[in-house]
């Protein structure tokens, strides 16, 4: 199996899109799609980077069966993204996440940050406030919680966070089904 393949076959079962992998990574999703379709060949350091992202070491990568179970999750392993036009930060806390129920990530607003709005699914999410406040509105209806309060929802209109406060917010976002 060549190289292209195997990234787009961990992509896949990661449940991942191009996009949501180059957001990830900051590679624009063109360049994926050339890496995938063996029509661009990545530096060490971007071939490192997306294994990293997709969870899986060089040996893993390039060996057919793993059967090790990572159970402890460093901050190196952390994958960041931020969005300066929205003012928001992403941090996913576990790098495979996609793949597993649950999808746990860091979420921090700068002040007046908001995140994409969602459209309905089957997803659970929890929330759960770390510093500031933050502001869910999911169909009609807004909630807000503060620092030290949880939200807990399911997914079945559109909904969207945002921080209305004065400062900076930080929360916890677990979701069931890979849609962060």
């Amino acid at each position: 199996m060549e190289i292209g393949d195997k990234l787009r076959n961990l992509r896949i079962q990661k449940n991942l899109t191009l996009e949501e992998l180059g957001e990830r990574t900051d590679l624009t999703k063109g360049y994926l799609s050339q890496l995938e379709r063996e029509l661009s060949s990545p530096s060490m350091e971007t071939f490192f980077n997306l294994l990293e992202v997709l969870g899986v070491t060089p040996e893993e990568f390039f060996s057919q069966e793993t059967n090790d179970q990572k159970v402890v999750y460093k901050e190196a392993d952390h994958t960041i993204y931020f969005d300066e036009e929205n003012g928001y930060e992403l941090k996913w806390l576990i790098p495979d996440s996609n793949e597993n129920e649950m999808e746990p990530v860091v979420i921090t607003f700068e002040k007046k940050g908001e995140y994409k709005t969602f459209e309905p699914s089957l997803s659970e999410t929890f929330i759960y406030v770390l510093d500031g406040s933050v502001s869910l509105r999911l169909g009609s209806k807004t909630y807000t919680a503060k620092k030290g309060e949880s939200l807990y929802y399911q997914a079945t209109e559109p909904h969207q966070l945002k921080n209305y406060s004065r400062g900076k917010t930080r929360a916890l976002i677990v979701a069931t089904e890979s849609y962060l």
